[in-house]
């Protein structure tokens, strides 16, 4: 069983009226302590303000290092997307350069066919024919190597015939020309060489 609930005597506060504290104050020197506890909650609050502004600023630094670590991986991110942009152009014109390069390197049969027609005495249309396929041929870039008399080049001249001669070796006889494709050869002449 539980004990029985105990009663207390409630003491009321004196009214401040005719009671004396022992104070010289009229209200006893509860004007002394709300000071006092003004002060206390001045500097508590000082204090407080003081962490909260210690915090906002721990925050702002965070806030700060992520906004500068987001913007270095987003130019770093422009710069990787310019660089693929470019390599993608010039790859681009990298096939397209080796798909004409190829077309030109299956059309030079026909141009030695026109060459040998020319030479056993083919007719004025042939001539006609030939001078506007190579004409077009070269200004896409297509360069025909065939002077006779110059120095041989083993880059660009293939050697097949040889006879003895003075001096450097040249180019006496050109077999069966060769051509350059914007600068690089994609096939060497067929010459016969002297000295």
């Amino acid at each position: 069983m539980a004990p029985p609930p105990v009663e207390r005597d409630l003491v009321t506060p004196p009214s401040d009226q005719g009671v004396d504290s022992g104070s010289s104050e009229p209200d006893g020197g509860l004007a002394d302590r709300d000071a006092s506890a003004a002060e206390e909650v001045t500097v508590d609050d000082e204090v407080v303000a003081a962490e909260d502004l210690d915090e906002d600023r721990d925050e702002l630094s965070v806030a700060t290092r992520q906004r500068d670590d987001y913007l270095d991986a987003l130019r770093r991110l422009q710069a990787d997307f310019e660089n693929y942009k470019k390599r993608v152009v010039k790859q681009q014109a990298d096939i397209g350069e080796r798909a004409a390069q190829s077309l030109v390197e299956q059309l030079l049969p026909a141009l030695d066919n026109a060459d040998l027609a020319l030479a056993h005495g083919a007719g004025e249309g042939i001539k006609k024919i030939w001078d506007g396929f190579n004409d077009a041929l070269s200004k896409a870039g297509l360069e025909r190597i065939d002077t006779a008399g110059d120095p041989f080049d083993p880059n660009q001249h293939d050697a097949v015939a040889h006879e003895p001669g003075d001096g450097a070796q040249e180019v006496a006889e050109v077999m069966r020309a060769g051509y350059r494709w914007k600068g690089r050869v994609i096939r060497a002449a067929m010459v016969k060489v002297r000295g």
